[in-house]
């Protein structure tokens, strides 16, 4: 062994530590899969290393060979994976052995519960890689050396899977990375030349580069010198055709380009020949990534041309809005130094990006067709995602918005399950527009009074309550050919479901509501743009309408918690000609009295519709003032 030098003890980064504790404890009942991760880690490193090679050749130091070997001492209790791929030096192997560099970090241990069953999908979601190792073994030792580096410059990494680890410089005469796993007491059956051989055909049979393990002699002398064989299959397992392809294979290797634990819940395996020739193998996760929601952060797909590995996270072909979308993209037409500059613009790209875009969506569609219950866990996961769609994706509004799915007035609870084709199967006769509603939460929404006159001639009406969705609505304007109508908004037509009878009752009712209407306009003034008689009411005694062009609640809501400034805006105040309360404001001759009233209709009627009230004390003064009035 060599000298070591530059000998230095250093600590982990917090989250490490709790990661190490936890994977020790949770992924017990998995422990194989270590032997997965690091498989996986080693294929990256050799995908990087023929990616940088492309640039500099001399990289290769004379080996262009790339593989990975596998092997073990039943005496020492050791297992040992090598690589000859891009390797480390000094510094990367401090940085990606001692720290988390991943956005989510905090939200992640955050969210665990203590609970091993539950935290253990939570850790397979997050990706844990190269610490899986200390699942089966008490001490694990890394030698490295970045392809290009001299001898003199390799690395040795050392911890017991604690608080700490130590490094030190030391002579490494191949480039890449070998990691020996010291295994603790009762895990020498990984030791084992047909445990290694199962677990590697198990999980990492797709793995595009040979996976060596030494050959077993039965029976016979060993040869003096070790002889390997390669065990897996090794080739990229996108180009093979799909007829040879196994479920359980495509996810796996999921598994390996998703770093994820979990199987998919689809895929879509594509070879496009002709005008142009690429492969995309595509999958929708079943979990969310802790960093869904942060538009900036890495996504994308796994880039090949030529099956030569270019980039990890090539984000140029599918939209935003469907950046949960794991899988590989292999294409013939693209340059071999193609950058993630060039890959911004040009027709073979847009087209490429059009064609895995819809892909995708049809991928979608079938899932919601053929296995609804899973297509529901899709929509719990990743439906506030897709409802950036119809906003970024002007071609594709129709398809999104047939994806989406809604709660109902005619569903059950807040469950978000109606889609737009299950609405408009239940329209009634003569109903020309999908009708909708938005709120805070479904809790506030499900009993408000702009619902009344819909129950009451059984419409069905969507309630919508994601944070999203009134931005949603105002990109998403109809759907096979009906508009939507918010039945907060405007002046409600009922078109014709209301009959000639009731329009012309209707317009009776304002006609002899008119002193009435003037004497509201000026108990409550600069509060309102307008106050006319309520088509929508049948329970309540009034209500507050959004004018066409106004701001919602919701984007209001938004605006404002973004320190952004909200137009000002008022309300329209309807009122149920028919309520009690209405005709005893009506036949009230107190004029201070009758605004009193009127204000505290208009405070109830705003906090019906989830606003809060512009003076709180104002209202309950006068409703204190009218209770006293009324136990006098």
């Amino acid at each position: 062994m060599s000298v070591e030098t530059q000998k230095e003890t250093l600590g982990f980064q917090t989250e490490v530590k709790q990661l190490l504790h936890l994977m020790i404890h949770s992924l017990y009942s998995n422990k194989e899969i270590f032997l997965r991760e690091l498989i996986s880690n080693a294929s990256d490193a050799a995908d990087k290393l023929r990616f940088e090679a492309l640039a500099k050749p001399e990289l290769l130091e004379g080996g262009a060979e790339l593989k990975i070997r596998l092997s073990f001492d039943k005496d020492a209790k050791t297992v040992t994976l090598e690589d000859n791929g891009i390797g480390m030096n000094r510094d990367e192997v401090i940085a990606h052995l001692g720290t988390i560099a991943k956005s989510g970090t905090a939200d992640f241990l955050k969210n665990l519960s203590g609970d091993q069953k539950k935290d253990s999908h939570l850790i397979g979601q997050f990706g844990v890689g190269f610490y899986s190792a200390f699942i089966v073994a008490d001490q694990v030792e890394v030698f490295s050396r970045r392809a290009g580096s001299p001898a003199s410059e390799g690395v040795h990494w050392s911890s017991k899977g604690e608080g700490d680890f130590e490094v030190a410089t030391v002579d490494k005469a191949e480039r890449g990375t070998r990691i020996v796993l010291h295994l603790k007491s009762g895990e020498e059956e990984f030791a084992d030349g047909w445990r290694l051989r199962n677990i590697v055909k198990k999980y990492s049979d797709h793995i595009a580069l040979p996976i060596e393990l030494p050959k077993e002699h039965q029976g016979e002398d060993k040869p003096a010198e070790l002889e390997w064989e390669t065990v897996n299959r090794a080739s990229a397992l996108w180009t093979r055709p799909r007829t040879e392809i196994k479920d359980e294979e495509y996810q796996e290797f999921y598994k390996h380009v998703g770093h994820d634990f979990e199987n998919p819940l689809a895929w879509s395996h594509n070879k496009v020949e002709g005008k142009l020739e690429y492969t995309s193998l595509l999958y929708v996760p079943a979990r969310a990534p802790f960093d869904l929601y942060q538009r900036e952060a890495p996504k994308g797909l796994k880039l090949y041309v030529q099956r030569v590995f270019i980039m990890d996270q090539a984000d140029q072909f599918l939209p935003l809005y469907l950046r949960f979308i794991k899988g590989v993209v292999d294409s013939n037409d693209l340059s071999l130094n193609v950058s993630r500059e060039i890959l911004q613009t040009g027709p073979v790209i847009d087209s490429m990006k059009s064609a895995l875009t819809k892909r995708v969506l049809d991928m979608l569609e079938k899932l919601a067709k053929e296995k609804a219950e899973d297509y529901q866990n899709f929509w719990k996961t990743f439906g506030q995602v897709l409802k950036e769609g119809p906003a970024e994706d002007f071609a594709n509004k129709e398809k999104i918005a047939g994806l989406l799915r809604f709660a109902s007035t005619a569903g059950e609870g807040d469950e978000q399950s109606v889609s737009l084709a299950d609405y408009l199967g239940r329209v009634k006769d003569g109903q020309d527009k999908i009708y909708y509603l938005t709120g805070e939460s479904y809790a506030q929404i499900k009993n408000s009074p702009h619902l009344e006159v819909f129950r009451k001639k059984g419409i069905e009406v969507l309630l919508l309550t994601d944070r999203i969705d009134e931005w949603l609505m105002s990109y998403l304007t109809e759907f096979d050919g009906k508009q939507f109508v918010d039945v907060a908004r405007g002046d409600l037509d009922l078109g014709k479901l209301d009959s000639e009878e009731d329009k012309k009752a209707q317009e009776e009712v304002a006609k002899a509501k008119e002193g009435l209407i003037e004497r509201l306009k000026g108990a409550l003034g600069e509060q309102v743009t307008e106050v006319r008689v309520s088509h929508r009411l049948t329970d309540s005694p009034a209500i507050l309408a959004i004018g066409e062009q106004d701001l919602g609640l919701q984007m209001r809501q938004i605006l404002e918690a973004s320190g952004q400034k909200v137009p000002d805006a008022k309300p329209i105040f309807e009122f149920n000609p028919a309520h009690p309360l209405i005709e005893r404001l009506d036949a009230e001759p107190d004029e201070d009295r009758f605004a009193d009233l009127s204000h505290i209709l208009f405070d109830q009627a705003a906090l019906a519709a989830g606003d809060s009230l512009k003076d709180p004390a104002a209202y309950v003064q006068r409703l204190n003032k009218l209770l006293v009035e009324l136990s006098a």
